[in-house]
């Protein structure tokens, strides 16, 4: 045969699919239009859900930065005894180091400067610098031994949200999404929230690509609601632009969109019309949920008197309860400013005074309106610290450098057995003892209070299938209810 007229009459699978199955462009933007009918994945139980679920939704607060579990919740007494000596070589094992302490000659421990305490029935021991934390710690779960394998931010918080160190994975919130889909018409699947530390107020940035959707749908990719102006961008109609006229052009710009997608069959392009049909609903959903004026005075109260303040951790805190009250599927808070190299005692209050009441308050708040049955808490930082100081030991100041060998975590909520902990390390708080969790582990147990199980769960790309936990990740069935 000809190879020119062979090659003249082949089509590409994007051509066959346009002519043979224009249907498919319609059925994908039914699909995105309409989740509750065409999208099995929408409804808890079917798509993705592979065993009962127990937590409909999560919330997650993220401490960027790497907070010290020795100054908050893993509690080492003798280090007072060892406060200036070398750290023993047995204990750190050539640890790899970062570039900020790799060329120390000497690694002095430094004693925890805080006062511990016994607190709940459970007995857990927490900081003074979290006294609201404290009064809810029979509802927690901590994990005392996760590890992780980045040694620097960026990387660490990367392989927190998508299982891998390098960019262009799905985030955690992308997968459920893909995974679970929304219970919310009008509000997104997946918001995502920022808020600045006062503790170092110029800490390390946050990058939109980590609550992308990396090479899922960008449907699934997570909105980020903004401390000021507009919560998102181009909400309200510019001037001159009423109601009727934004919903005209509209209804013009879909009919473009459709008519590219008849011939094209790219789910992207159905993937736009369900977003500039999303971002409309919005523009009445968003301003109500944002308005908290409704919400009584023992509320903020309870919150903290940073609640009143939009874009701060507490204010985010109560609009993650709203979103949660609203069916949204994940609500990731970012809290930055938790990397005390230098100034960590200074630097640490000034966290805690953030976070500590607001979290805890989320907590009671969610427990009280019986949302925190099927709703899950998490508490975490990228990863921990050393034991040994950053610089020079002073009598007043210290840092503590990046730790991912071991470091503190809570859960709350759906699935998770209250005022436990799970895991022990050394008197050094610098290798694990008992119980590993690896970050896989932690994600794997997630997806699993969702209902899903994170071996399928999975989407193919470039060639072969991926998923959250790459090849790795077991469920904590110890921490299970």
């Amino acid at each position: 045969m000809d190879p020119q007229l062979e090659l003249s009459q082949c089509i590409t699978r994007r051509q066959l699919l346009g002519r043979a199955a224009t249907g498919i462009g319609t059925a994908a933007l039914a699909t995105l239009l309409n989740p509750k009918t065409a999208n099995a994945a929408s409804e808890p139980g079917l798509g993705f859900s592979h065993v009962a679920p127990k937590a409909k939704r999560v919330i997650y607060l993220f401490q960027s930065g790497g907070p010290s579990q020795m100054e908050l919740f893993d509690y080492k007494p003798r280090l007072k005894e060892w406060h200036g000596q070398e750290l023993p070589g047995s204990v750190r094992m050539n640890q790899r180091l970062t570039g900020m302490t790799a060329g120390q000659t000497k690694f002095p421990v430094a004693a925890q400067r805080v006062k511990f305490a016994q607190h709940g029935q459970c007995g857990a021991w927490v900081s003074e610098l979290l006294p609201h934390t404290a009064k809810v710690v029979d509802d927690l779960c901590f994990i005392k031994s996760l590890q992780t394998e980045a040694i620097n931010h960026d990387p660490a918080i990367t392989f927190f949200v998508t299982g891998a160190e390098q960019a262009g994975r799905p985030s955690l919130g992308a997968w459920l999404s893909y995974g679970l889909g929304s219970e919310n018409h009008d509000l997104p699947g997946f918001v995502v929230m920022i808020s600045l530390g006062t503790g170092r107020p110029n800490d390390q940035p946050l990058y939109d690509r980590l609550w992308g959707s990396g090479f899922l749908p960008t449907q699934h990719q997570g909105v980020k609601f903004r401390g000021n102006g507009d919560p998102v961008l181009y909400l309200t109609n510019p001037g001159g632009v009423d109601d009727s006229l934004r919903r005209r052009m509209l209804d013009d710009v879909v009919q473009l969109n459709q008519l590219r997608l008849q011939t094209q069959a790219d789910p992207e392009i159905a993937t736009r019309i369900a977003q500039y049909e999303l971002a409309y609903r919005m523009q009445t959903s968003v301003p109500e949920l944002t308005n908290v004026s409704n919400e009584p005075d023992h509320i903020f109260e309870m919150y903290g008197p940073n609640s009143r303040v939009r874009g701060t951790y507490a204010a985010n805190c109560l609009l993650a309860r709203r979103l949660a009250e609203r069916g949204v599927r994940f609500i990731q808070l970012f809290h930055r400013g938790w990397d005390q190299h230098y100034d960590l005692p200074k630097q640490l209050q000034g966290q805690c005074n953030d976070t500590d009441q607001a979290s805890a308050a989320l907590i009671q708040d969610l427990k009280q309106r019986g949302m925190l049955d099927d709703t899950l808490v998490v508490w975490t930082g990228e990863f921990g610290r050393t034991v040994y100081c950053q610089g020079e030991l002073k009598p007043d100041n210290f840092g503590r450098d990046h730790h991912p060998r071991c470091f503190t975590v809570w859960l709350a909520g759906a699935g998770v057995k209250p005022g436990m902990t799970l895991g022990a390390t050394d008197d050094y708080s610098y290798n694990i003892t008992e119980r590993p969790v690896h970050v896989h582990d932690l994600n794997a147990t997630l997806l699993y209070l969702l209902g899903i199980d994170h071996t399928k769960l999975t989407y193919f790309f470039q060639g072969r299938r991926f998923r959250l936990t790459d090849v790795h990740g077991k469920v904590v069935e110890e921490i299970l209810t």
